[in-house]
């Protein structure tokens, strides 16, 4: 059993989503038989959640165990995992937080695998933000396309304005009100049957769903995607999640935290069809 605090106003579903993995991934059927208690009480409905509220998951052990991420890289000043698509990064951050001091850097979208940064300390943590913020840290990325793309590496530049309302990225070819320029580069690895093409992709700029809105913006939306995506397609291959994943990070640091400089690390995860 798992005990937790809601810290803030929302669903009970969003809470799980954000603080304990394990539970979200079993979430139809913890309801089902009522095996979450608020406030003591056995539900099974998403209901809502004040500040204060109590919440206790009772899994079992298999349940549990469940991976969400994999420690790939840790020293006492930052750690790297790699997260498990279907998995919110702050419910990553929150079970960190369980086991001792850890500071956010960055985020992936829920269904997209790969590497995430924590830093352990305070010194940690004001140079990783700073790398993000100034781009010394180089993210690569793997994914699935739709499609044949014909040219096998390119530079592409657009504009992106998002859309907080309908928590959408929409990008546009020319500047427009509210959009910022967006720069995506991209390497073909490899052409794979049923007209889909595994990209290698280097992020000049990183804003919210830049990939995901830029490859659909140029007709090769990613594979599984379904907000951005070709809903037809991605059903006939039974895939609901972007084929996407944070593949490589090399850092450019300065001060304590340049030895990270000689390393590359490198996810577990492939951007692959499913096996029938």
């Amino acid at each position: 059993m798992l005990e937790l605090t809601c810290d803030q106003a929302q669903t009970l579903k969003e809470f799980t989503e954000n603080h304990y993995a394990q539970a979200s991934f079993f979430w139809e059927q913890l309801l089902k038989e009522k095996n979450i208690k608020v406030n003591g009480i056995r539900i099974k409905e998403n209901v809502p959640l004040n500040v204060g509220d109590t919440v206790a998951y009772y899994l079992t052990q298999k349940q549990a165990e469940k991976s969400a991420f994999f420690t790939m890289y840790q020293d006492e000043n930052v750690l790297i995992v790699d997260k498990e698509s279907g998995v919110n990064s702050e419910a990553v951050f929150s079970a960190l937080e369980r086991q001792g001091d850890y500071r956010f850097i960055h985020r992936l979208d829920r269904n997209t695998k790969g590497l995430l940064v924590f830093a352990r300390n305070e010194l940690a943590e004001t140079a990783l933000l700073k790398a993000f913020r100034e781009k010394t840290v180089e993210k690569t990325y793997h994914a699935l396309c739709f499609g044949k793309i014909p040219v096998e590496h390119a530079v592409l530049k657009a504009f992106l304005r998002k859309d907080a309302k309908n928590a959408l990225s929409v990008v546009f070819d020319h500047p427009t009100s509210g959009a910022v320029e967006i720069v995506t580069e991209y390497r073909v690895l490899e052409y794979l049957q049923e007209q889909i093409t595994k990209v290698e992709i280097l992020l000049h700029t990183g804003k919210t769903h830049q990939i995901r809105a830029h490859f659909a913006h140029v007709g090769f939306p990613i594979v599984g995607d379904m907000k951005y995506g070709d809903k037809t397609q991605n059903k006939a291959l039974k895939m609901a999640r972007q084929c996407l994943v944070a593949k490589i990070l090399q850092f450019s640091l300065e001060g304590e935290l340049e030895y990270l400089n000689e390393k590359t690390f490198v996810s577990r995860f492939e951007a692959e069809l499913p096996t029938k």
